[in-house]
């Protein structure tokens, strides 16, 4: 049995946590603060992939985590400010162009600076390995919310998020090494 079935059956009182979390209705929630959060995870993961390994190729590892924090932050300003100037929520439902607005810049920065923290590493080719290791972290962590709050399979949720960021990816890697 689902939260929203126990909460309409009257198991779950209407004042619980979960159901003030989710103003009561799930799809605004989604529409709300799941998406808006998942548009920046998801810019910021893969749109920052490319300058970030074309940097560490072309220029080592200290070039690609400035080029890789610069993407972040700058990505993060842009994506916040596209999503809270994009739509008042007023006429849509989707809540407050602020709170978007903030949810998207965040989560696109946040998914823009974890593959870049490995160019800490002096090493090129641990600072690869590393951050190999967590772009496909952060590519199942997209799959699992796309499934957990768009009901998407993983597995396909998986593949296309995958093919997204390996587009990408190989663009930054055949950039970095011409």
């Amino acid at each position: 049995m689902t939260i929203e079935s126990e909460m309409e059956s009257g198991n779950i009182p209407e004042t619980t946590g979960i159901h003030v979390a989710h103003g009561g209705d799930h799809d605004a929630f989604v529409l709300r603060y799941v998406q808006p959060g998942l548009v920046g995870l998801i810019d910021g993961t893969v749109s920052t992939l490319a300058p970030v390994f074309a940097a560490a190729i072309f220029s080592g590892p200290h070039a690609a985590f400035i080029v890789g924090m610069a993407t972040a932050l700058g990505a993060g300003v842009s994506m916040g400010w596209s999503e809270a100037l994009s739509d008042n929520g007023k006429s849509t439902g989707r809540g407050s162009a602020v709170v978007r607005g903030a949810i998207t810049g965040a989560a696109t920065t946040i998914g823009g600076t974890f593959h870049t923290l490995p160019f800490l590493i002096p090493s090129l080719h641990w600072s690869l390995i590393a951050a190999f290791i967590v772009v496909a972290i952060e590519l199942v962590v997209i799959a699992w919310v796309r499934y957990r709050f768009l009901h998407v399979p993983m597995k396909n949720s998986l593949m296309v998020v995958t093919l997204g960021g390996a587009i990408v990816l190989a663009i930054g890697v055949a950039l970095g090494a011409s």
